[in-house]
């Protein structure tokens, strides 16, 4: 009987990731190098890491990197794409570094219509600089600076990046998709794929946004962090395809 080998993608380095145990960064950077491999892009492609968590992703995938400054990853790859049409480019961001700080960044990159696709992942706060409110963080989600719960009168309400963004015409293909098991691990992988796909056919903007866990700061077990999410974080942000061009269905 044929034996199938579970591997490191060749998108990815060798090094330990240095991600809190539970954090499904691993899993999220593992998809993306699936995706790269499979497509077999990996020569000619660009990752423009963002400041969070995630800030060392140039050391985990096996490519072209670049650092970017806090919340500037679409305008860095905007002109990584610009000069190099014929690399694919992508930028790797959390919810503070795109939600938040880099909101006008992503906003006009999608308005324009750039050729880049982003991985947004959304884990509901602010993972590395110890668990204060993020611009994603959900109504009475008690964090180090909401530690009562989110209150709408004084923080207003989380911003739905996949939904604002899908109202733009710059923007081509926009998904929300979830890694808290494995089917809908899967259909993240999917998502990504079609994201890159719509790139490598010249459509123009696409973004995945990627439900992630957070249990150091959320203050939960990995499997519970899990659960959580399930039921806190798909209610109020509804997983699906926002937008999608007729191209690549």
């Amino acid at each position: 009987m044929a034996k199938v080998m579970f591997k490191r993608p060749a998108a990815l380095t060798d090094k330990q990731f240095h991600y809190c145990p539970g954090c499904t960064h691993g899993i999220i950077h593992r998809l993306v190098a699936e995706v790269i491999d499979e497509m077999g892009i990996r020569d000619h492609t660009v990752g423009v890491c963002p400041v969070g968590c995630s800030v060392f992703a140039y050391d985990y995938f096996n490519m072209d990197m670049f650092q970017a400054a806090h919340g500037r990853a679409p305008a860095v790859a905007t002109g990584i794409k610009r000069t190099l049409p014929d690399r694919m480019v992508f930028t790797y961001q959390g919810d503070g570094d795109l939600a938040s700080i880099g909101t006008a960044e992503i906003v006009h990159a999608a308005a324009r219509g750039e050729k880049i696709t982003t991985v947004f992942v959304n884990n509901a706060v602010y993972g590395m600089t110890g668990g204060q409110m993020a611009p994603t963080t959900l109504p009475g989600q008690k964090t180090t600076t909401t530690p009562k719960g989110r209150e709408k009168e004084a923080a207003g309400l989380p911003v739905k990046i996949s939904e604002m963004l899908s109202t733009l015409d710059g923007a081509v293909y926009v998904a929300r998709v979830s890694v808290h098991d494995p089917k809908h691990i899967t259909q993240a992988k999917k998502a990504i794929r079609k994201a890159f796909e719509v790139q490598q056919a010249g459509l123009g903007f696409s973004l995945v946004e990627v439900l992630s866990t957070c249990p150091t700061n959320w203050g939960l077990s990995p499997k519970e962090s899990l659960k959580w999410l399930a039921d806190n974080m798909l209610p109020y942000y509804p997983l699906g395809v926002y937008k999608e061009p007729a191209e690549v269905k």
